[in-house]
């Protein structure tokens, strides 16, 4: 029979070292999670929910059993804090440390393995003692290209989050370099925040909140004010901005199988519009958003006649030639081969759908395709002017890639020779080395 007295930490028994210094850190105060700090941390500032943590860890049994180490595997582990990936004692535990730290955690069942244990490690309802240390964290990364990333400082309720269309109600502290410059009560629509001065960062982050919830949103120029930058709050060109969010309550849209087919052409009228007035004001990105709103809505359909048909694929149609236009113009040249194709499919002779794929393959260096689609763009229309200059233009590309292919092989072949002649210089030929003469 194994009792509590069985692990020491620093030389006492672990409960009563943790009596004698322990810190409830659970928030109902109920013992569930007792923090013992071994090691101050590096400064005041700790992980917020949705962080990226990095932690080394050593969990043991009250009979002093090791159960596990990232240490004994010299590998740490990483989590999102406070997402309910981990035990609930970690999440807790971690919230509650500083970078550099180094604590001991005595944590109650419930918190840990609760009444079933873990087979062949952890007994039924066994209390577990955790010894971590947060080596990093960083905020949650939402975007691929890290140009948004949260920190969330107040948990929200629900499981539901606004989407495309949602009509939010939010408070907005935008600062630059520590200087605040932006503070108010905003609504706007999601997809739409532009029009309300809410950059675009804020906008894009509105669909993994949830209500009551409030974060810190670290914006890369392309999320924040771009390189115009935004001269009424004295902001210059390319600056990285943040912006405190509090979503305090939305409405969500209606989603595509919630609408009949009538709802969703009456809606794409207007949708429609709103892309085309951002495409003009050179807001690519928002503008993308609408086009495929449409696309989500109608891709499904097929109409109960003809006309009502020919009007869903005008609409697909059109929507796929303007992601294709605004995907160019924020060079992402295989977004825009994606979206003509699409167009193509639906229209193989569509002269803008294939003009457009020429012009992303020509800016992918891929010429000798691009050059096809210009040719297949005169077929449509001999007078088109523009595709004759752009395959003058694929030719001379080509015979430049060619030149240059010719160099560099020739350079290639060079150096193999004179490499092959230095080999030679130092080999020695049987029929040059003497030999003695023996008899037998």
């Amino acid at each position: 029979m194994t009792t509590d007295q069985d692990l020491t930490i620093d030389g006492q028994p672990a409960t009563a070292m943790f009596a004698a210094k322990g810190i409830d850190v659970t928030p109902s105060k109920d013992q569930g999670v007792i923090k013992v700090v071994k090691r101050q941390g590096l400064d005041g500032e700790r992980p917020m929910i949705g962080d990226r943590v990095v932690v080394h860890y050593t969990g043991k049994l009250l009979t002093g059993k090791t159960f596990d180490s990232s240490r004994d595997r010299r590998e740490p582990f990483c989590f999102n804090v406070g997402k309910g990936q981990v035990l609930k004692a970690w999440d807790i535990a971690v919230l509650s440390m500083q970078r550099g730290e180094v604590c001991t955690f005595l944590c109650k069942p419930e918190y840990a393995y609760g009444s079933a244990g873990n087979p062949n490690k952890i007994p039924p309802n066994s209390s577990v003692v955790f010894e971590m240390e947060l080596l990093k964290f960083e905020g949650e990364v939402l975007t691929d290209d890290s140009g948004i990333i949260r920190r969330i400082k107040v948990k929200g309720d629900g499981y539901t989050n606004p989407n495309d269309g949602a009509s939010v109600e939010v408070h907005l502290e935008g600062k630059c370099d520590g200087r605040l410059f932006d503070c108010r009560d905003v609504s706007f629509v999601v997809g739409e925040a532009e029009d309300k001065g809410v950059p675009f960062g804020v906008d894009r982050a509105m669909d993994k909140m949830q209500k009551g919830e409030c974060c810190l949103l670290y914006l890369k120029p392309k999320y924040g004010f771009g390189n115009k930058g935004k001269p009424e709050y004295k902001i210059g060109p390319d600056k990285d901005i943040i912006y405190e969010v509090t979503l305090k309550d939305f409405q969500r849209a209606k989603e595509s199988w919630e609408m009949d087919l009538l709802e969703k052409l009456n809606l794409a009228v207007g949708v429609k519009h709103k892309g085309n007035q951002y495409f003009k004001a050179g807001l690519y990105y928002q503008a993308v958003i609408q086009y495929q709103r449409i696309v989500s809505w109608l891709e499904m359909e097929c109409g109960s006649g003809l006309d009502q048909h020919k009007k869903i694929q005008t609409f697909i149609l059109t929507s796929h030639l303007n992601l294709a236009l605004c995907f160019l113009r924020i060079k992402e040249f295989s977004q825009a081969v994606e979206h003509c194709n699409k167009a193509i499919e639906l229209d193989e002779n569509n002269e803008k759908a294939l003009y457009r794929r020429g012009e992303a393959r020509l800016l992918r260096n891929e010429f000798s395709l691009a050059m096809e689609d210009f040719q297949l763009v005169l077929q449509v229309n001999p007078s088109n002017r523009a595709a004759r200059a752009h395959i003058s233009i694929c030719q001379s590309k080509i015979k430049e890639h060619h030149e240059q292919d010719k160099k560099t092989y020739a350079n290639m072949f060079q150096k193999f020779a004179e490499r092959d002649a230095k080999v030679s210089k130092l080999t020695i030929h049987p029929t040059t080395i003497p030999t003695k003469c023996t008899t037998i």
